[in-house]
């Protein structure tokens, strides 16, 4: 049966599924059923109630009932310590929609991601927000913790289409001065943008106080360079094209991307920024750990 649920974490069999409600859904309860079979069992399945015992926190609110049942110490959170806000920045630009074949798009990748993440947040009774960005914001929805809240923002995933040139650092910006109030903001997005605006903006959001984790998404193709023979190129964003044979410029594609990724990773790891590259075919439990793994960290 866990088995069953554990398909839920790959991004084709996803896609297949009728609607967003149903893909966040599934894919958080494959997460969690999941969690005990994996290297990531430090986590309670209950996390919505409970977090692991830190050095310094007070005995007395150990739940001996769980140490019983899990032979782990874990304390019981109350509804001020829970009650965090998050922000789900999405990159729904042009550049976004690209595919190789056989793979979703990265907009598609992204939006399963953050409607997944939406669905845990609120089923921590966090609350959670959208921002849509191309060249500038498009949409925007302060953080909230209510169920028909959720809906909402699944809907507007749900009917998301590229569009747009890229303009991320900008945007970024922009939505830094929109956030009143610190808390986690989610960065998802190709980055295919200038570095240091990016970084700039990132920057930003971390001056006013805000916990940043940066989830990079690339086609695996972005990646490798690995067209074969002769190809022709259409940028998505300008539709301006380009005819070569890709086995002649691989590996200095490749040596230039391996720059590009290296800048964003260590520029973040600078700023005390959190990084995770995935690519359209990488489960989802890696992006919904890196999560995890900071909420965790936020006290």
């Amino acid at each position: 049966m866990a088995e069953d649920y554990r398909q839920y974490l790959k991004p084709h069999v996803v896609s297949k599924l009728a609607n967003m409600e149903l893909r966040a859904r599934l894919v958080v309860e494959g997460f969690i059923t999941g969690l005990h079979q994996s290297p990531y069992h430090g986590f309670s399945v209950e996390f919505a109630e409970h977090r692991q015992y830190m050095p310094g926190d007070e005995i007395r609110h150990i739940d001996w009932k769980l140490y019983g049942k899990t032979d782990r110490y874990y304390i019981k959170q109350y509804e001020e310590e829970t009650n965090l806000k998050s922000y789900i920045v999405l990159d729904t630009s042009r550049s976004m929609g690209y595919a190789s074949p056989g793979q979703l798009s990265k907009l598609e990748y992204g939006s399963y991601v953050a409607a997944a993440l939406s669905f845990m947040m609120i089923k921590q009774q966090d609350a959670v927000g959208l921002a849509l960005f191309d060249r500038e914001i498009t949409s925007y929805l302060p953080p909230h913790a209510t169920k028909a809240y959720l809906r909402q923002i699944l809907i507007e995933l749900q009917r998301l289409r590229p569009s747009g040139t890229t303009g991320a650092g900008k945007s970024l910006h922009q939505i830094a001065e929109r956030i009143k109030r610190r808390g986690l903001v989610i960065v998802i997005s190709d980055l295919l943008d200038d570095p240091d605006q990016v970084i700039a903006a990132l920057k930003h959001f971390r001056h006013k106080k805000n916990e940043v984790i940066v989830m990079q998404i690339l086609d695996p193709m972005e990646r490798s360079f690995a067209f074969g023979g002769e190809a022709l190129f259409t940028d998505v964003e300008t539709q301006e094209k380009l005819m070569t044979q890709p086995w002649q410029i691989q590996r200095s594609y490749q040596e230039a991307m391996r720059t590009f990724l290296e800048k964003y990773k260590r520029s973040c790891r600078e700023n005390y920024v959190d990084y995770v590259l995935l690519d359209t075919g990488t489960p989802f439990d890696v992006a919904l750990v890196e999560y995890l793994s900071k909420r965790g960290r936020i006290h």
